[in-house]
């Protein structure tokens, strides 16, 4: 037995052909926006975020808490020098369908370990980050740090 709202087939490839096409256009824009964050953020990073990083483990250590600044990848990383495992850490997140600069804070309580992950900022607007931003958000996120 024939139902007659079945659909043609025609119909479905039309549908599915569309759909390819949509895809393709969306990993396309996807890509270009990706492409943009990952230079904007290699500006930021080089003129503005390391030097940031750097400057506040001065003025910590200057304060009697010895942290480092190390560079893994693209990413710029504030490691207290009393635990390897209680950092901060700034990166581009590519994997967002938008792409954003994130900050991920992670400090050791006992034999748990507290993770936290916030945007600093999202294309298009990471070329607008300022050492302002980098600075306010590594003071909010080092006080768990130094607390103790």
């Amino acid at each position: 037995m024939i139902r007659s709202d079945a659909m043609e087939v025609s119909d479905l490839r039309r549908r599915i052909r569309a759909a390819i096409e949509a895809a393709r256009v969306r990993a396309a824009d996807r890509r270009a926006r990706t492409d943009g964050a990952t230079r904007a953020y290699e500006q930021f990073l080089e003129a503005i975020g390391v030097p940031a990083f750097h400057t506040m483990a001065n003025a910590l250590v200057g304060e009697g808490h010895r942290f480092k600044v190390t560079t893994p990848g693209q990413a710029a990383r504030l490691t207290s020098e009393r635990s390897a495992d209680d950092f901060i850490e700034m990166s581009l997140d590519t994997n967002r369908d938008v792409p954003a600069v994130v900050l991920v804070s992670q400090r050791g309580r006992g034999r748990r370990m507290v993770s936290v992950e916030r945007i600093l900022r999202e294309d298009p607007d990471i070329a607008a980050l300022a050492e302002e931003d980098v600075v306010s958000a590594l003071l909010e996120e080092l006080v768990p740090l130094i607390e103790r």
